[in-house]
């Protein structure tokens, strides 16, 4: 068999060939048989039909396609094989010569993981990172962030209490009528002793909140200038699987909150088409991103401990009774190796 592979845009290749005519010959009885097993002819019992006979009442180019498909179907895996090409797609065939005793000439288009040209992404972290003030990473919990927060929880509650009463609630009633912040009150809210046990607590977790944010901003610059710096050809199905999931995600926002899809498109004024332009920006940026921290994990040479993902599989599967455990498996694998490349990149 005679192959050659052309590259296209967007990490696309198309594969030309020809199967020998010997070798092609060879699926006709194949191809005649498969065709015969649904074939109904009077007199002949369904999937006992003579060869000659099938071959009477079956158009020729039938058999012909049937032979290339079996043909292809067979060739197409070894020629991956063998040109070392690695498919991210269904491909996409088209026939170029087919005829008895003559070679199968095809033409074979499918998407392939681009190749991708890592900036040096260790630099670039130690760049930003030295770039973060020391009063940014000294995080400090002022007076005025506390009470703040206890203002806002106070206000929840007010809110709260009067829906649970059958009240209109206004802002400025709430503002007026905020339940007394002493230690009843915050008892009610949780676990804490009294106001100062909880003046402490939410301290602490003001700043967790608040380094947690640091830490996404910095990470978040950092991959950022990863993928303004990297080079790769972005394979179209990859932003449009991005698309899906964001729309996919969407519609069950909207479901959730007993609205149709079609009604809150109405009210945008917009088509799933005007969403998927709208969303293609952010879905070319994801898709970059899961291809360049899987090369910078693959590079890194990136491992997960089993037994922590076993653990936190089984808690997925726990929460989540029906989903399915290997689509779960392999989406903490991911979550933890990424996790891993970041806290790479912070040190």
């Amino acid at each position: 068999m005679r192959v050659t592979v052309k590259k296209l845009p967007s990490s696309v290749i198309e594969i030309e060939g020809e199967l020998e005519s010997n070798l092609f010959e060879s699926y006709f009885n194949k191809a005649l048989k498969k065709l015969g097993e649904n074939l109904k002819l009077d007199g002949f019992r369904k999937g006992k039909i003579p060869e000659s006979v099938l071959h009477s009442n079956i158009p020729e180019i039938n058999i012909l396609e049937e032979m290339a498909n079996l043909a292809l179907s067979e060739h197409y895996p070894k020629i991956i094989e063998g040109e070392k090409i690695d498919p991210i797609s269904r491909p996409e065939i088209s026939i170029t010569k087919l005829a008895r005793k003559n070679p199968l000439g095809f033409k074979i288009k499918t998407a392939i993981l681009p190749e991708i040209k890592l900036p040096d992404y260790k630099e670039i972290a130690k760049k930003i990172i030295s770039k973060i003030r020391e009063e940014q990473k000294n995080i400090v919990v002022s007076e005025e962030d506390l009470e703040k927060t206890i203002a806002d929880i106070r206000k929840s509650r007010a809110a709260k209490i009067k829906m649970a009463n059958s009240q209109e609630s206004s802002p400025e009633n709430d503002t007026k009528e905020l339940p007394e912040f002493n230690d009843e009150f915050v008892r009610a809210l949780g676990p804490f002793e009294n106001v100062e046990d909880f003046k402490i607590k939410l301290k602490e977790n003001i700043k967790l909140e608040k380094e947690n944010e640091q830490k996404e901003n910095t990470r978040l610059k950092i991959i950022e200038k990863i993928i303004e710096d990297s080079a790769l050809d972005m394979p179209e199905i990859l932003i449009e699987m991005e698309l899906d999931k964001i729309l996919y995600k969407m519609e069950s926002d909207i479901a959730a909150m007993g609205l149709k899809f079609e009604d809150y498109l109405k009210q945008l004024n917009k088509t799933k088409e005007n969403l998927r332009g709208d969303f293609r920006a952010e879905s070319e940026k994801r898709a970059k991103l899961a291809l360049l921290l899987n090369k910078i994990g693959k590079v890194e040479k990136i491992t997960i401990d089993k037994k922590e993902l076993d653990e936190e599989v089984a808690r997925i599967m726990e929460r989540y009774k029906d989903a399915d455990p290997e689509r779960a498996k392999m989406h903490i694998e991911n979550v933890l190796t990424n996790e891993k490349i970041f806290q790479l990149l912070e040190s």
